[in-house]
């Protein structure tokens, strides 16, 4: 289902370098930016677009909307995921997840730790800036390492068997890199431009982000969820999304 293939996919990656790559910057230092940056996140604001390659009938899904994020304080980490395209929200205070589908009048109540369980919980962490990149991934470069505005391009692939996921691609912000090298203090607490999660069956979700906006005070009651009149409710489906 779309909240599955969708939620890893809010997560990134990197790491490793080639040796016979020479950059301005090495993936020790693109992994201790993005670290640090987020050891400064509070809350995020974004608008994002998707993309969902299904390998198995070679067909293209895409959404757009915005996200918002904001650490918990001992209940994990909080989010909302507002869809325009398709119509959909996702949310969790850090215990219960929501999905709701407003034409069809359904909203899906999950347990948040069940639900991310086995390989999600490490994507969510380290998007929501609760995790820790060398501890759970091991990295490289991708290619030569940047794209063509000098951004850095990571691979990803998670370090403990069994995840929702084969790998991950990041592509960090090359400023952000660049001023944690030049004052040796990370000042972007975001520095993700776009990421892209592989599953074990060939399939692939893009995600970019624009519009970001960082530590504003996005309100906790923001994460949170009460079903309209006439919405059915259905509690923990199939023990969680497949």
């Amino acid at each position: 289902m779309i909240l599955r293939r969708f939620l890893p996919c809010l997560v990134a990656a990197a790491m490793s370098i080639a040796p016979s790559f020479a950059a301005a910057a090495s993936v020790t230092d693109v992994v201790t930016a993005l670290e640090k940056g987020y050891a400064s996140l509070r809350d995020l604001q974004a608008s994002f677009t998707q993309r969902s390659e299904l390998a198995s009938v070679k067909k293209a899904q895409t959404g757009a909307g915005e996200v918002f994020i904001r650490k918990g304080a001992g209940a994990g980490a909080m989010f909302r995921f507002n869809y325009t395209k398709p119509r959909q929200e996702i949310i969790s205070n850090g215990k219960t997840v929501w999905y709701y589908l407003p034409e069809n009048r359904q909203v899906m109540t999950m347990d948040a730790a069940s639900l991310f369980a086995g390989g999600g919980g490490v994507a969510l962490s380290y998007l929501t800036g609760m995790g820790e990149v060398s501890r759970d991934f091991t990295a490289r470069f991708v290619g030569e390492g940047k794209d063509a505005r000098g951004n850095y391009l990571l691979e990803l692939v998670p370090k403990k068997p069994g995840q929702a996921f084969q790998k991950l691609h990041l592509t960090v912000s090359g400023r952000a890199v660049d001023d944690y090298l030049a004052s040796g203090r990370a000042t972007v607490p975001f520095p993700i431009v776009s990421s892209v999660v592989f599953d074990q069956l060939g399939n692939r979700t893009a995600i970019e982000f624009s519009k970001v906006k960082v530590n504003r005070g996005v309100k906790a009651s923001l994460f949170t969820f009460t079903a309209p009149p006439g919405v059915e409710v259905i509690e923990n489906p199939l023990g969680g999304i497949q």
